[in-house]
């Protein structure tokens, strides 16, 4: 698994933690030059066992494809080059309709199977609060253009949670997004992020949080109308048509090792963790050996945020059996065949679940 953090962004949402900033001149030529680099001495890094290729961000869709393609040809070059088992690139609605066709072309020339487009909402009024470049109408065109460039495989990203969202402006987001028909969808709550204007918000006073019963109610809304137009609630945040399921996240739930490359990428190999630091060329790696009792944690948080779970003999092994039966007795855990799950109805609050067994 290898995942690309692309750190360029135009402009910065409102929620966003993550580390980007403006794709300014010699930037994107610097920040190509850098991760060539990295590939070349992390060669040996590289795992075969799941070989997915996921570049998020930031804004992937920034990215010149000069520089893209430089990357690709620096991964080929060590043996670790397409054809992948999935090849996702995230993309601003905003950019799809602005680079137009050629750039969906270009983007499938170089073996991209996988596309997913960062919506977030089809309201016009919550876009403008995030601080996001397009509007409901351009996000729908961006889809339309991806289909018609031949993608399959397309997922949107949504959110809710946020205090000024009402519930009938987030049914209508749902529906609209639904009404496309995308392989897959991933739905994440509005969460606070040191550092961000979000937070900004909340230490004056001109943003409260929403209460978590809105959430939840919100949240069972896209479970519920997901499911009657058949998708698969396969993790707490994501859900996918037959077959759809995204293999490269999926990965990461199952631990399986993958090398991140770019600044502030993270990596997971033999039970190490490291983390690049946050500058676009000459950064540097901090790592972790991961004790027993941080991959216990990790196999138990990770398996059970999945509609598949976790095996019934590895959790009797590391957890109190008392306190299994009595999840199991609320209805907060159930059985089935050899392995327990968290039921939908309880993903979320998954937390607390996953809390009492840790």
């Amino acid at each position: 698994m290898i995942y690309v953090h692309v750190p360029f962004c135009e402009t910065f949402c409102t929620y966003c933690g993550f580390y980007s900033e403006l794709c300014g001149a010699g930037k994107a030529e610097a920040y190509a030059k850098a991760v060539c680099k990295e590939i070349h001495d992390r060669a040996e890094e590289f795992d075969d066992s799941l070989r997915t290729l996921y570049f998020g961000g930031g804004t992937p869709s920034k990215l010149p494809v000069k520089q893209l393609t430089e990357i690709l040809l620096a991964l080929e070059s060590v043996g670790h080059g397409g054809p992948y088992a999935e090849f996702t690139m995230e993309v601003n609605p905003e950019d799809i309709v602005v680079l137009g066709p050629s750039y969906l072309e270009s983007l499938k020339l170089l073996g991209v199977d996988r596309i997913s487009i960062g919506v977030q909402s089809f309201n016009d009024d919550m876009l403008r609060w995030m601080n996001r470049r397009h509007n409901a109408a351009r996000a729908e065109e961006a889809f339309r253009m991806v289909r018609e460039a031949g993608f399959a495989n397309v997922s949107l990203d949504l959110m809710f949670g946020m205090s000024n969202l009402e519930d009938s402006v987030w049914e209508e987001t749902v529906d609209k997004a639904l009404a496309l028909k995308p392989e897959h969808i991933s739905c994440y709550q509005l969460s606070i992020e040191d550092d961000t204007p979000l937070a900004d918000m909340i230490q004056s006073g001109k943003y409260a949080p929403m209460e978590d019963e809105k959430c939840w109610k919100q949240y069972y809304t896209l479970c519920s109308k997901a499911d009657e137009a058949g998708y698969s609630h396969y993790e707490i945040s994501n859900f996918a048509l037959p077959g759809f399921e995204s293999v490269h996240n999926s990965g990461y739930w199952q631990r399986i090792p993958y090398v991140g490359l770019g600044p502030s990428a993270h990596s997971y190999l033999g039970n190490r963790r490291s983390w690049n630091s946050s500058v676009i060329s000459g950064y540097r790696a901090t790592s972790e050996e991961l004790s027993p009792e941080d991959i216990r944690v990790e196999n138990i948080m990770l398996s059970l945020r999945t509609a598949r779970g976790i095996d019934a003999s590895y959790l009797f092994k590391n957890c109190s059996e008392s306190v299994i039966d009595s999840l199991v007795g609320e209805g907060a855990l159930v059985r089935q065949g050899g392995r327990f799950r968290i039921p939908e109805s309880r993903f979320f609050v998954s937390d607390e679940i996953i809390r009492e067994l840790i």
